[in-house]
This record gives C-alpha cells, sequence and structure tokens, in this order.
C-alpha cells in the first residue's frame, strides 16, 4: 500500500525580525511553504510576495516605494524632494528571482536594490567600511545590467560586448559618505547609467537608509571599454550604444560644482610622508575579468595612512582615478600624504597606488577625513 506523506504549512509572520522593523515582508505560497496568517497586519513600507506552482510571476507591490529628485538647472539632482511612484510602476509584475535581487522603478530607468549590513562588513567602529560600500555599488550595478536583459558572457558586459570580446573598466570614481550604517541596518541603492562624452559611460548611484529614506551616500563613476584579449581602451560600438542608450537618465547623484573633477597629484619618494612597500595580490582579489578587482584597491591605499587617522577620523569623501591594471604576479607599493583641509578639524589626503618594480602608477587617489568628535551620525 502507498503511504501518503501529510505536509503541514509553516507559518511565520515576519521574517524581518533580525533586522529589526526596518523591513517586513509577508509571504504566502500555495499549497507548500509559508503561510501568512488571516487578517495578518502588513505594515507600511512592506510588500507581499504570492507565489504559487501556476504562476511564477505573481508578484505585487503594497506599498508604493518614494523616489527622491529635483530639477537643477535643467539637470534632475537627486536630493531630498520626494514624489509618489506613478499606479503604473508600483504595480509592474516581475518574476520573484528579481524581486530578490532588486527591482526597476521610475519607468525601469532606475535599479534600486535592498541590503543588510553583515557583521564581516563591518569595521572597528562597528559601522560599514569604504570597501563594503563600494561592493555594494558594484554588486548594484552588476544586478542592474543582468536585471536589464542585456548581460552577456562577460563580467557585467552586454551581449553586443560580448561577442567583440569587450569589458567595462572603471577609470574614475568619487563616493561622498554623509553617513555610515551600523550592523544590521537596511540601507536602499538606487543606480542609473547615462552617457560620459562620445565613449564612456557615467553611472551613478545614492544610498538611503530603508526606515528614514534619507540619502547618506552619494555616488557618481566614468567607465570605458576595454578589449578583453588585448587590454587596450576601444572605442563604443554602435551596437553596443544601441543597447545601452534606452537605458541612459538624464539625471546626476553629486552637482557638478560638489563632484570632486580637479587632478589628483602624482606622489613621489619625496613628496610622500609614508610609504608601505611589499604590498602583494592574492588569487582571491582577482575578479572575473582576470584582474584585481577595483575595490581592493581601497585597502592597499589606506595601509599608508597612520593608524591615528583611521582611529580618530572618518573618511566622508574618497576619488579613486584608475590608471592602469594590476595582477596578482605584482608587488606594490602604497604612499600617503597629508594636509589640514579647508576645515582646519578636517585632514585631505593624496594617495598613489604603484608598482614595486618599475613604479608605474595603478591608482591615484585623494581622500577627505572628518574628526570623529564633530562627525554626526544621527
Amino acid at each position: 500500500m502507498a503511504s501518503a506523506k501529510i505536509v503541514r504549512p509553516f507559518r511565520i509572520e515576519d521574517l524581518c525580525n533580525a533586522g529589526g522593523k526596518n523591513l517586513c515582508m509577508s509571504m504566502r505560497v500555495s499549497k507548500v511553504g509559508f503561510l501568512a496568517p488571516r487578517g495578518a497586519y502588513v505594515p507600511r513600507r512592506c510588500f507581499l510576495v504570492k507565489a504559487s506552482g501556476s504562476n511564477s510571476k505573481s508578484v505585487e507591490v503594497i506599498n508604493g516605494k518614494k523616489v527622491n529628485g529635483i530639477h537643477v538647472n535643467g539637470v534632475p539632482y537627486v536630493g531630498q524632494r520626494s514624489c509618489e511612484l506613478t499606479s503604473k510602476e508600483s504595480s509592474i509584475e516581475e518574476p520573484n528571482h528579481a524581486y530578490l535581487l532588486g527591482r526597476f522603478v521610475e519607468e525601469r530607468f532606475v535599479y534600486r536594490q535592498t541590503f543588510v549590513i553583515r557583521s564581516y562588513e563591518i569595521g572597528p567602529d562597528k559601522t560599514a567600511t569604504m570597501e563594503t560600500l563600494m561592493n555594494l555599488l558594484q554588486e548594484t550595478a552588476l544586478n542592474h545590467v543582468a536585471s536589464s536583459g542585456l548581460a552577456g558572457n562577460g563580467f557585467g558586459a552586454t551581449r553586443q560586448m560580448s561577442l567583440r570580446k569587450l569589458i567595462w573598466v572603471v577609470t574614475r570614481i568619487h563616493v561622498q559618505v554623509e553617513k555610515y550604517s551600523s550592523w544590521g541596518d537596511v540601507i536602499e541603492i538606487d543606480t542609473w547609467v547615462d552617457a560620459a562624452g562620445k565613449n564612456g559611460m557615467r553611472r551613478d548611484w545614492i544610498i538611503r537608509d530603508y526606515k528614514t529614506q534619507r540619502i547618506i551616500t552619494r555616488a557618481t563613476s566614468t567607465w570605458v571599454i576595454m578589449n578583453r584579449e588585448t587590454r587596450r581602451l576601444s572605442k563604443i560600438p554602435d551596437e553596443v550604444r544601441d543597447e545601452v542608450q534606452p537605458f541612459y537618465r538624464n539625471r546626476v547623484a553629486i552637482p557638478e560644482e560638489n563632484t570632486d573633477s580637479e587632478k589628483i597629484e602624482k606622489l613621489t619618494d619625496e613628496t610622500a610622508k609614508r610609504i608601505r612597500s611589499g604590498l602583494a595580490p592574492r588569487w582571491s582579489d582577482m575578479d572575473a575579468n582576470q584582474h584585481v578587482n577595483n575595490v581592493k584597491y581601497i585597502g592597499w591605499i589606506l595601509e599608508s595612512v597612520p593608524t591615528k587617522v583611521l582611529e580618530k577620523y572618518n573618511l566622508t569623501s574618497m576619488t579613486l582615478e584608475y590608471r592602469r591594471e594590476c595582477r596578482q604576479s605584482n608587488m606594490l607599493d602604497s604612499l600617503t600624504s597629508m594636509k589640514n583641509s579647508v576645515k582646519h578639524e578636517d585632514l585631505e589626503c593624496t594617495h598613489l597606488l604603484r608598482m614595486q618594480a618599475d613604479k608605474a602608477e595603478i591608482v591615484r587617489a585623494r581622500s577627505v577625513w572628518q574628526a570623529k568628535r564633530s562627525y554626526t551620525c544621527s
């Protein structure tokens, strides 16, 4: 006689208690899975995901998110003023996996993803590090490409780029941090792209505290195309431009007058106050494009920053100017010089990461540090 197994439904009222009340979700899976109690209250800023064996696309947003945007001199600028999403945007049906990664808002021009700050992403002061923020920005950018349906077989490359053995490489990135999130905080990242000259692309990000919707980080970057095999820069082919142009958004995360666009001076053995030599990339530092991940450079740059600065100051702004690739076989030098900024309590540092063998430049950088006693995290 065949035996029958009884499957009991599992009820769960709050899937996000670990992160506090920042993020709540109520899920109901028909037949077998999670069931929300009948009449359960769904808090504000929550979304309900319904799934069944017959319809894998039954996804509904209960409360539309707010998006920020005001116009500055005719160019949309992401500020503190908010407007509600249209009913059309808040009711777009997408596959369940899209909601696990993120979702498109503002008529699919902006990609939005939510993250929880993990214990292994914080530093000694129990807040997220600059490296953590950079990694999350990179993750959101890659998921933006993947979710748009443009992804080829390269790391963030489109289909037409993959056919031509092309990849994206970042040439410059500027990040401004108003507040670092703590362990367990939930943050929301928006990203979008626009043209940067004839053969470049600009990608911007903003990070909000999910609970308060306050913008706590802004970032902008410039990207160009490189041939994966020859490692030479390339013009953007028309076919690639046709792929990405429909996603261009004429908006900036940081106004031009507030962006660090000044040239970063080159440090030498004579002008640097501190030099740390013998830094060695590891196999785990390499990315899918067979060169050192650009986020890894931040850790090596900070190796030549005095410990007392790391302890008593917060890194509030960083600009990275990438000049060449780095491979695992390269040994590196990290150079730093410091001076007081316009505000005497702040420090401005200039950095250089170079090859130890021939002193060829890899990354120039500039950072601004604010004394912790005057730094407000609330």
